[in-house]
């Protein structure tokens, strides 16, 4: 069941009315009369048992938003016109515009989001929205290049997909491209996957050691969100291209281990944000959703590396010591702070939801315990439920965000319904939440939420696990 705040003056007094006549008593609720530790807790929000089926519901309002707002259709820029000639596109050619853009890193995610939703619920639309979105793009994508080539501009968003020029451009999206390649060979997105690929390996920024990098805000800074736009896609490349599997292995182990020994911070079990080369100190401001991004990038890794690979020990190592640091700053409300370790600052959505995936995640394949980690991860996605209004829209997302070195940045930077941040982190989390709800068996014991490998048939509000015979 579900408990919501209950005034806690109800719970602790009662009036007993006396015959007419008679005088008036306050009985009062004490240790002698009543057991009070079966008290309701006034929890804050929804606590308790849950099921797929109503996880299900609340990404099912998530997915036809989004799907509505994701039109996949050319049209003239000056009249609105759909195009479905393409060899008719010009420089007043654009995509539809709907709330969200259907090749950035956000819906890179959105697109393994939906992915992993239809492995989980058995719901094949969503799967069908990454697949017609992608053939949409592969169908589109030479027509916009032949306009760009010949007259030297063409839509933004799609020159986005035709010359990336950051991590933010290709990384997430050719992950998913190649996974959703991997379950099905007839998309036409071969094309796309290696000029996303090629800029990865061949074009993008490094350190002199070979680590992903960037020049802004400062010369050579490492931004912990880039462990995330350029490392899976190295990983599942060793899925895709069968003949590079170690090499490819071998680079996405490297960029892992050179990001985490510059920016995991062993005694708080967190990351920094940024790294700058030529800084004397590298500040801690431990920003959510990059933290995000960092254990997201570790379960896609392990997701690949094989059991044996000398290295995977190292990364598994990381992960678990940054779950350890994460969950302990979980708030009351179940969510986590925009800047983890400082919660005066505000409570945050989207990271919230990747916390809830990567958990959720681990426990499934065991890598942790569902005992301690089980609980932290359903709190999570009670808290992210919450978040989602009645249109399917998600609050309280952190808008995209820089780098900085100063507090103030973080705790000020806005939140908004159209921060397309929010939506791949709240469908993935859903669809593990989905798959970790059909393999343990949580149940309320004690007013506490507990994780069980075995159902428990009692009814009873506190109960003893019965030993084994």
């Amino acid at each position: 069941m579900n408990y919501r705040i209950i005034p806690m003056a109800l719970l602790l007094t009662v009036m007993v009315t006396l015959p007419a006549g008679a005088q008036k008593k306050k009985a009062v609720i004490n240790d002698s009369n009543t057991p009070l530790h079966l008290l309701q807790p006034g929890y804050q929000g929804k606590y308790g048992e849950l099921t797929p089926e109503q996880v299900k519901t609340d990404l099912d309002r998530v997915f036809t938003y989004v799907d509505r707002e994701t039109p996949a259709r050319v049209v003239d820029k000056h009249t609105g016109k759909v195009i479905t000639d393409y060899t008719k596109l010009d420089v007043n050619s654009q995509l539809e515009r709907g709330a969200f853009r259907l090749a950035s890193y956000e819906w890179g995610v959105t697109y393994s989001a939906m992915m992993a939703a239809t492995e989980t619920s058995g719901d094949s639309r969503y799967m069908d929205y990454v697949k017609n979105r992608f053939r949409f793009l592969a169908e589109v994508a030479p027509h916009f290049k032949r306009v760009l080539e010949e007259k030297g501009d063409t839509d933004p968003q799609m020159k986005q997909i035709l010359t990336p020029g950051a991590l933010d451009d290709a990384g997430a999206v050719c992950a998913a491209m190649i996974k959703a390649s991997l379950k099905d060979r007839t998309l036409p997105v071969q094309g796309l996957i290696e000029n996303y690929f090629d800029f990865i390996v061949n074009k993008e920024y490094r350190l002199a050691d070979g680590t992903f990098a960037r020049n802004r805000p400062q010369l050579n800074t490492l931004w912990l969100d880039d462990m995330f736009m350029g490392i899976p896609a190295v990983a599942q490349m060793s899925l895709y291209a069968d003949k590079a599997q170690a090499k490819h292995q071998a680079e996405a182990v490297r960029q892992f281990l050179q990001f985490a020994e510059r920016m995991f911070i062993p005694e708080k079990g967190l990351y920094r944000h940024g790294w700058v080369e030529s800084s004397s100190d590298h500040p801690a401001f431990c920003w959510a959703r990059a933290n995000g991004w960092a254990m997201l990038t570790a379960c896609e890794l392990l997701d690949v590396l094989p059991e044996n690979h000398p290295q995977r020990d190292k990364v598994m190592a990381y992960f678990r010591a940054h779950v350890r640091g994460v969950t302990a700053l979980q708030s009351g409300e179940g969510l986590w702070h925009q800047l983890l370790d400082r919660n005066d600052s505000y409570l945050e959505t989207s990271a919230t939801a990747i916390y809830v995936y990567c958990l959720a995640h681990a426990i499934c394949k065991g890598w942790i315990d569902p005992i301690a980690y089980g609980p932290v991860a359903q709190l999570g996605w009670n808290a992210v439920s919450g978040k989602i209004n009645a249109e399917g829209q998600v609050e309280g997302t952190c808008v995209g965000t820089g780098m900085a070195f100063d507090p103030a940045f973080y705790y000020y930077r806005p939140v908004n319904v159209y921060a397309a941040h929010g939506y791949g982190p709240v469908i993935w989390a859903g669809a593990e939440m989905i798959r970790l709800l059909k393999t343990l068996h949580p149940k309320m014991n004690d007013s506490a939420l507990q994780y069980y490998t075995t159902k428990q048939a009692t009814a009873a509000p506190i109960f003893s696990v019965p030993t084994a015979e």
